[in-house]
């Protein structure tokens, strides 16, 4: 069923009309309408959670996709993503598009799942059920999101602070010691040579320092993207101490809840992995879902291969299994996203509370070497004076 067709409020060209333009041009004459500068054209995750839910309240509301979507451009602010995308889809409905067509034209703002859901909805006319259905996996993986930074947050705190910390004493406060060490003329032990060698290198190269870092860091973000720098960088991730669970737990978790919204959608086996396998965002596990996807036809079992690829664990392939043979993937599927969520949870709060003490004594570590080599100085220097 065309959706887009029904529900348009607004007629189409008349035949012989010269051809709509096309995206660029679309975004273009938008752009000219709001008076210049140059819009945003790509929402973001909890943008896209608040235009969805919104989307279904107004259609619930009653009116037609066209008029929500007319609604949601003008209570957009001016050069906003929400603003751009909204009168985009619009136009294309116009024009005599679906509405997942239309929305897979914006494939940064509207991954695969999106778009294929939506197409779903339109086939069996549910479309409000649908994007109800994609606002509650929006808010699931913005909720673990915000759990696994608001884990890191803290660590991440404490190690810039004592980092910080060090690299001020190295540039500021060693050399004040050094001239005073200096000027007493008496020799001083090993540890506070090391300390004054460190203090000086990071004032006489610390700029080149600096510049390798920055090299460095535009080198792994280019390579972390190419096929081989992301499947070594996730196959790290899953193996990584402390990291691991926290990865493989969540990823286990989202793919379980986005195959069991796809399925409760109509999406077959086949079409769910493929959309599964390209937003599960790790390279190891899409691998193996894709290669699970040419082991199994449409319909038939898919815990074997997925349990023959040894990525996922054991427990995960059999609920899923048992799922199989109930005749309730979807329920199965419920299950295993709620268990490997809480299981994330623990992993979440063992990192915190295992990294908190590392980065803690590592610190600690650091700030008492400084402090013990500028004593024994410090002694050294009152004993030859003596």
């Amino acid at each position: 069923m065309d959706y887009s067709k029904r529900t348009s409020p607004v007629s189409r060209p008349a035949a012989g009309s010269p051809a709509p333009a096309g995206k660029v041009e679309t975004a273009s004459v938008w752009n000219m309408q709001i008076g210049g500068g140059k819009p945003k054209t790509d929402m973001k995750p909890v943008e896209v959670l608040l235009f969805t839910s919104e989307l279904a309240d107004l259609i619930e509301a009653g009116m037609t996709l066209g008029q929500a979507l007319k609604a949601l451009a003008n209570q957009g602010e001016e050069n906003s993503a929400q603003k751009f995308v909204a009168q985009d889809l619009c136009d294309r409905i116009v024009r005599g598009e679906t509405f997942s067509d239309a929305c897979a034209s914006h494939p940064k703002t509207f991954p695969p799942l999106f778009s294929n859901m939506i197409k779903a909805g339109e086939a069996s006319g549910a479309l409000v059920e649908v994007l109800r259905r994609l606002v509650d996996h929006y808010e699931r993986h913005d909720n673990m999101m915000g759990k696994i930074k608001g884990g890191l947050t803290y660590p991440v705190i404490v190690l810039c602070f004592g980092v910080a910390a060090v690299v001020g004493a190295l540039v500021f406060i060693i050399p004040k010691f050094q001239r005073v060490f200096e000027s007493l003329g008496a020799s001083l032990p090993t540890p506070t040579l090391i300390l004054i060698g460190m203090s000086s290198f990071m004032i006489h190269y610390g700029w080149t320092l600096a510049i390798a870092a920055v090299v460095l860091a535009a080198w792994f973000r280019k390579w972390k993207v190419t096929p081989a720098g992301r499947r070594k960088l996730d196959a790290l991730k899953l193996k990584a101490p402390l990291i691991a669970p926290i990865v493989a737990t969540g990823t286990y978790s989202s793919l379980a809840y986005t195959l069991k919204t796809l399925l409760v959608n109509g999406v077959n086996v086949l079409q769910a992995l493929r959309i599964a396998a390209d937003t599960c965002g790790n390279a190891v596990i899409e691998d193996a879902l894709n290669d699970a996807r040419r082991k199994v036809t449409d319909g038939t079992s898919i815990s074997g291969p997925l349990a023959a690829s040894g990525v996922f664990p054991r427990l995960m392939t059999d609920m899923l299994a048992v799922g199989e043979q109930a005749g309730d993937m979807p329920g199965a599927l419920e299950h295993i996203g709620r268990r490997y969520q809480k299981d994330m949870d623990r992993a979440i709060a063992a990192f915190t509370n295992a990294l908190e003490p590392i980065l803690i004594v590592l610190i600690a570590g650091v700030v008492g070497f400084v402090a013990i080599a500028i004593l024994m100085a410090v002694f050294k220097v009152s004993s030859s004076l003596g």
